[in-house]
């Protein structure tokens, strides 16, 4: 986009804008609308299930009364009635047998067939008291409901209804009992078999034996669920979730719920497209996405003419200061006219051209005066202590003689000091070369604490440099002597009374030497940390010492250091430790920066 004027990026940024809140409008609110139709169907899924569950129940209970009524006439005077009476009683009862079509049988308390209404060969003398559902029946005396099985003597698949015969006195006499074809299955109405969605799924299994009831592929009663993975809404619907989504082996979504009978152990499941959910709502936001899309096209159309016409100016402006940046010898300020934004702009823009001018010209004059009147006078005052230091005036005291050095020294430091300024100034400009030579770090570093002594103990403060190893760098010795002079100025300025600074040296892994100047201070400050290395950029502790100085010191380590291809840095630990790293090995540094 650098290529596109103003008007065309706002143009596009507000195009964007649209199209995005357009989009995000019609996301949130299709899946809003979405989930919407997907709960009201899993919903109504899990509606058809309870009510399939409730009518299945009720109808059980219907049975289960019936037989049990029916079981109080089958016993007098504490005995079960003959067996050709009973039998007689059992083709006698129409409505029973409208419930239990396939047969309705009496046994005795040992749970052996005594009486039937229809003949089977070889079921009379049948004794069922081994399967679990009669166990249950002659132990809680209670009517119970078997789970599927197949017919001992009829090989069908059956469910069969006992209840129990007693006599006034709690005596269990026997059983009357009533069984259903699982192929003929009454309990579940055709209605809900075949379901009122079109591509609806019903099942119906048996989670304790894991048997389908309802819904099995080949049609069959009694067959078994299919094994894990290979039917993944059964896999779902026995994992204990009662309702929610599925994709199926085919690819295909699916909402289902369930509704578990936990007299018979059956689990309901019911299923539908999810696609049932999504047509509706895909098909109004089409409509909603094509009016949005135009309404937002012909809005952009008029903000892009609109911006076009706002930026013709800028434009004009634009083409202007290009001009005056290609000869800024025949700079003209712009022409305070047009928009009001427009004139504001052309304004600041005259005014940023006079604190330019204005910058150019003091800093010119503070070079020039640095130049001129300080570093004159200082080279006379430190000819003047030579003299005296030489004798040349006449022996002097010992004790002048050390203030003499002292004087010398600290002369000569600030004589270095102006020479910083007028560094900083070439540094700015990339005019300043260094000039590399061997350096004995320890040297080094005894001539850095000896130059600071006097500033640290009229700060109190002690200067130390224990264990330095015997290393010679190729550096340049002065310029290093800059950066560690800054580092100590600093340490003193913020160590505090009776603090010690530490001058240090190791290597490192990386082939470098490090030297670092630790103080005893309160380390840099939290928000100072980004900026503590530009220019005229000066930490607020709150004390004069702390903020004396120009800011310079730590700009212009850093730009000394990248001239010694090596870095600088800080951490915070008990204090700050400012480190200056420079390579053992200097080759590069030797052919590419020394003069």
């Amino acid at each position: 986009m650098t290529h596109l004027s103003l008007g065309t990026r706002l143009a596009i940024i507000v195009m964007l804008g649209c199209f995005a809140t357009v989009g995000s409008v019609i996301y949130v609110a299709y899946t809003a609308l979405l989930e919407d139709f997907a709960t009201n169907l899993s919903a109504q899924q899990a509606n058809e299930t309870a009510h399939i569950s409730s009518l299945v129940s009720q109808d059980l209970e219907l049975r289960t009364n019936a037989l049990a009524q029916f079981a109080s006439i089958l016993s007098q005077d504490d005995q079960l009635l003959p067996e050709a009476q009973l039998t007689s009683l059992l083709k006698k009862q129409q409505k029973l047998s409208e419930l239990f079509p396939h047969s309705l049988t009496v046994s005795n308390a040992n749970a052996t067939l005594i009486a039937e209404d229809t003949f089977v060969p070889d079921r009379v003398g049948t004794n069922y008291a081994d399967r679990p559902h009669w166990r249950e029946a002659m132990t809680t005396r209670k009517p119970v409901i078997s789970r599927p099985l197949i017919g001992r003597t009829t090989g069908i698949p059956l469910m069969v209804f006992i209840a129990p015969i007693e006599s006034d006195n709690g005596e269990l006499l026997g059983f009357v009992t009533g069984t259903l074809k699982m192929h003929q299955s009454l309990l579940i109405p055709d209605s809900v078999r075949n379901g009122a969605i079109e591509d609806a799924i019903f099942l119906v299994i048996d989670s304790g034996n894991f048997l389908f009831i309802e819904g099995s592929p080949t049609g069959k009663a009694i067959e078994n669920l299919p094994n894990p993975g290979e039917d993944l809404l059964i896999d779902a619907a026995l994992s204990g979730v009662s309702f929610g989504e599925v994709e199926t082996n085919s690819g295909e979504t699916l909402i289902y719920a369930t509704s578990h009978l936990q007299r018979l152990g059956w689990l309901f499941i019911r299923a539908v497209p999810k696609s049932l959910a999504t047509a509706p709502a895909q098909q109004a936001f089409s409509r909603f996405f094509v009016l949005s899309v135009s309404l937002t096209l012909g809005i952009l159309l008029l903000t892009y003419l609109a911006l076009r016409s706002t930026t013709d100016s800028l434009t004009q402006m634009t083409r202007r200061i290009r001009s005056m940046i290609r000869k800024p010898e025949s700079s003209r300020r712009l022409r305070q006219e047009g928009a009001p934004e427009v004139r504001d702009l052309a304004e600041a823009f005259n005014q940023l051209m006079d604190e330019r001018d204005a910058t150019n010209r003091l800093k010119d004059n503070f070079v020039s005066n640095v130049s001129h009147e300080l570093r004159t006078p200082l080279t006379s005052m430190n000819g003047a202590l030579r003299l005296l230091q030489s004798g040349t005036a006449g022996e002097l005291p010992d004790r002048a003689k050390e203030l003499t050095v002292l004087a010398l020294r600290n002369g000569e430091r600030l004589q270095r000091l102006i020479g910083d300024m007028l560094d900083f100034s070439k540094l700015s400009s990339g005019k300043l070369r260094v000039s590399l030579q061997a350096e004995n770090v320890q040297t080094l570093l005894a001539d850095t604490i000896g130059d600071n002594e006097t500033m640290a103990r009229e700060f109190g403060v002690k200067l130390t440099a224990p264990d330095i190893p015997a290393i010679s760098l190729y550096t340049d010795g002065h310029r290093l002597r800059q950066i560690l002079d800054n580092f100590v100025s600093n340490a003193i300025k913020f160590s505090p009374k009776n603090g010690l600074v530490t001058l240090s040296a190791r290597k490192t892994d990386q082939n470098t030497l490090r030297i670092t100047v630790s103080d005893q201070g309160k380390g840099v400050p939290g928000g100072f940390q980004k900026k503590i290395f530009d220019r005229f950029a000066q930490a607020e502790t709150g004390t004069t010492r702390a903020t004396s100085g120009t800011g310079l010191g730590l700009a212009i380590s850093r730009q000394l250091a990248k001239l010694l291809n090596g870095s600088v840095g800080y951490y915070n630990d008990n204090g700050a430790h400012f480190w200056v790293e420079l390579p053992l090995n200097n080759t590069a540094l030797t052919e590419g920066s020394s003069s």
